[in-house]
């Protein structure tokens, strides 16, 4: 059983003594800040004294400040020491410390006087007034409002990270960039409306260099290895020519090219054509792709394109000669069997978009998901065009400007249909208006007004609808539905009932997925897997598949413990790991077969697999190339799963030095240079000992017991000071404080939900939402639930 689950035991009994004990603490006054000043005098005043105030805190006042605190003023100082009590980062290890007993009572003593001053004096803080969609929520919009799921990062520039997400910086709309969206939305509209395509488009899929393609990939037909499978938006319905591409070696030779071989092209997992290649003379070797190329007709509209080699079977003999997984290069891991390099996809080439009756497939002119979301009437004459026209156009624009649209907002779309119209008839008209409502500022920027009479500082209640807004890109990464507009338009979307109504709602929903590819992946680091790239003569088993499957199975843990609504704690600690065969072999977990992710109970002899802590994609984007780095671990888990980050380290600090080819020296000694240093020791005496915890597993997070010849010490240190053995104790510090990783998920998703870093004066509110969540077992739900009920969420600073 779960470790976590024993500690919610003892907190449902806690729960049902403070549900008796509760009139009589309500009634009661708040806690004496005696245990605070006492602590702050015995323990801090050595240090942060008007003589010296060490980090520029001065505590000699302490106890004068509290009246200023009660007053709503002054608590900036206190939240940043609140924050260092409750990680027992202070006092110092090595200086004298206060008895856990003291720690709790001046902690609550403050906690309380704080939450009650922001209860009588609400500090939300402020969001930018406007800010832009980035490209995930552009992209997510585009698909919402029209059906159609297209490629915008050929178009759009990646967005900068703040604060460790990529909506924070999303303030500037520079000309660079808005040239960037109107291109955008002339593709956009062209695709979904299915307007005249001017000459041929296309598109060059190419696969991952190291992705080795001796096995089933998933999402093509079983019986099948290697290739690729992916989603093409058709442009118009016609003749397309699809070129397949094989991977060759340095010589220009195709690699693994050794008989016979099959490749099948499918589109929507149906057989569309047979390719054959074999082995040719080395002259006409660079030829042997010229018969990889051939014209399909193809209806508009989006297709699954899929390219793969059909399995054949392999000798045991032969299987058991592999050295590694691994078979992706001429050198270290030549590969066995021809690979696909790249699909390239030309057209339609006829110009004619007309469905030939003989070949046409489903998908045909006309019949797209997003004609049919668009064109919800079709005029019989020219004097209902316009009526047509803004039938279709007010619907959309009520979504995309995310508000009721008035009469003076159909203007200008209306004069760019008018004009489309009379060029072209009445579908160019309204791609012509389509264009304008997607470069449109009310689609574009993310605005929130300021009412009138406000003092500078005084906090207000932000409007339903954009509180429907703040609601959408938080759950969904993308613009409100009808059901969420309309109860804005009411006014009712912030009654308590019905926003929790519909907060449950849309984690229900598909689109709330986004919280796993989106969230989860900035606050995990998942998105810098695609950039790891571990040496290859230490590790050579390492490959794109299993790269893949490491981003995999993290995102399946997230996403297990949000549909089942699970304990966020099930995050640390579970007995389930999610493994397809690739990521089983590298973890040693056997039983596992196939291409296809499943959950894996674990058993005796499965290795230590499960939480995030034991993920190897998390244990890989925290590790160097060439070797792990208890320093980067260690911040890791500070700053994303405890809640304590350290500042940066400050200029000119020399990097780790490499080990001497010739002395093997452990990491753990290496690092001592650092902490032998007073300008690192500060933080490098905090981070490393917590990181030593993890040195079991490797830089690809393999586990391990001897590194340089000599066995591995695991042993470290928690920020309090308190020592620990292995990785285990670490999970156990944490599932025994739970309040701590679950009060840094909840910093986490408050600053992607408001697109801000949070700050001091957001203590309270974190606090408000972490006691929340333990009453309902921590589930993920009620973690939600709470944050978009709090006082950040749904309030704004006046300016």
């Amino acid at each position: 059983m779960p470790r976590f689950r024993q500690y919610h035991r003892l907190a449902a009994l806690a729960a049902c003594y403070a549900v008796v004990a509760g009139a009589a603490q309500l009634s009661a006054a708040e806690p004496s800040m005696d245990a605070a000043v006492g602590l702050v005098e015995n323990y801090c005043l050595d240090c942060h004294n008007s003589f010296e105030a060490t980090a520029g805190l001065d505590l000699e006042g302490f106890s004068e400040t509290v009246p200023q605190v009660r007053a709503g003023s002054d608590a900036a100082a206190w939240e940043k020491m609140v924050r260092r009590l409750r990680s027992r980062q202070m006092p110092p290890t090595g200086a004298a410390r206060p008895e856990e007993e003291e720690y709790r009572q001046a902690l609550s003593a403050m906690q309380s006087l704080l939450d009650q001053a922001a209860a009588a004096h609400p500090q939300p803080g402020r969001t930018d007034s406007i800010r832009r969609l980035n490209r995930t929520e552009y992209h997510n919009a585009i698909r919402d409002l029209l059906a159609l799921d297209t490629d915008v990062n050929a178009i759009l520039p990646a967005d900068e990270s703040g604060h460790g997400f990529d909506n924070v910086t999303v303030g500037d709309l520079s000309p660079a960039l808005l040239s960037r969206y109107i291109t955008a939305a002339e593709r956009i509209s062209r695709l979904a409306v299915g307007g005249a395509v001017h000459g041929p488009t296309g598109v060059n899929v190419r696969i991952p260099a190291d992705l080795t393609q001796d096995s089933h990939v998933q999402g093509l037909p079983l019986g099948t290895r290697g290739g690729t499978v992916f989603d093409y938006q058709f442009p118009a319905a016609g003749e397309y020519e699809i070129q397949l591409r094989l991977t060759r070696d340095r010589d220009e030779h195709v690699e693994g090219l050794r008989g016979s071989h099959d490749i099948d092209v499918l589109i929507d997992r149906k057989l569309l054509h047979r390719f054959t290649v074999s082995p040719k003379d080395e002259r006409a070797d660079a030829r042997v792709e010229d018969g990889l190329r051939k014209r399909f007709w193809i209806g508009a509209g989006p297709h699954q394109v899929g390219a793969a080699f059909p399995q054949k079977g392999a000798s045991l003999s032969e299987i058991k000669r592999q050295p590694f997984e691994a078979s992706f290069n001429r050198h270290r891991h030549p590969r066995r069997t021809p690979a696909l390099f790249e699909v390239s996809i030309v057209g339609p080439l006829d110009g004619s978009g007309a469905a030939d009756s003989a070949n046409a497939s489903s998908g045909a002119a006309g019949d797209t998901p997003s004609r049919q979301r668009l064109l919800s009437c079709t005029p019989t004459t020219a004097a209902e065009a316009p009526d047509c026209a803004r039938e279709i156009l007010r619907p959309l624009m009520r979504r995309a400007y995310r508000r009721p649209v008035t009469d003076d907002d159909l203007v200008v779309p209306m004069e760019f249909f008018e004009q489309g119209y009379a060029e072209g008839g009445f579908e160019a008209g309204i791609e012509s208006a389509l264009a304008a409502v997607l470069v449109n500022p009310y689609f574009l920027l993310r605005a929130e007004s300021q009412p009138s009479g406000l003092v500078s500082g005084e906090a207000y209640r932000i409007s339903d609808l954009e509180l429907a807004s703040r609601l959408s890109f938080f759950l969904w990464s993308s613009v409100p539905d009808d059901t969420l507009l309309t109860l804005a338009e009411q006014n009712r979307l912030h009654e308590p009932e019905v926003l929790r109504e519909q907060t449950r709602r849309m984690l229900e929903d598909e689109r709330s997925q986004s919280l796993v590819t989106n969230f989860a992946a900035q606050w995990l680091y998942l998105r810098n897997l695609d950039s790891f790239r571990p040496d290859m003569r230490l590790f050579p088993d390492f490959d794109d598949n299993l790269r893949q499957a490491m981003r995999k199975e993290t995102e399946l843990l997230f996403d297990h413990v949000m549909r089942a609504d699970r304990s966020v704690l099930e995050l640390i600690d579970t007995d389930t790991a999610f493994l397809n065969e690739r990521l089983a072999r590298h973890y040693g977990v056997r039983g596992v077969v196939g291409s296809q992710f499943r959950p894996v109970k674990l058993k005796e002899g499965d290795g230590p697999r499960g939480g995030l802590l034991r993920n190897a994609s998390v244990l890989a984007v925290t590790s160097y190339a060439t070797r792990t780095s208890p320093t980067v671990r260690g911040n890791w888990i500070l700053g994303n799963i405890l809640g304590s980050p350290l500042p940066p380290p400050p200029p000119n600090v020399p990097s780790l030095k490499d080990k001497q080819e010739s002395v093997a020296v452990s990491i753990r000694e290496r690092l001592a240079e650092h902490r032998a240093n007073p300008a690192c020791a500060s933080c490098h005496d905090v981070m490393d000992p917590v990181g030593f915890s993890l040195e079991n597993f490797d830089a690809v997070g393999r586990w391990r017991v001897i590194d340089e010849g000599e066995k591995i010490d695991p042993s470290g240190e928690l920020p309090d000071g308190a020592p620990i053995s292995d990785f285990t104790d670490l999970e156990e510090s944490i599932l025994e404080r739970p309040e701590m990783f679950v009060g840094a998920l909840t910093e986490k998703l408050l600053t992607f939900a408001l697109g801000r870093g949070v700050e001091t004066y957001d203590g309270p509110a974190v606090r408000k939402v972490v006691r929340q969540a333990e009453a309902e077992d921590y589930r993920f739900s009620s973690l939600i639930t709470a944050v978009v009920s709090s006082v950040p969420f749904q309030m704004r600073m006046a300016e």
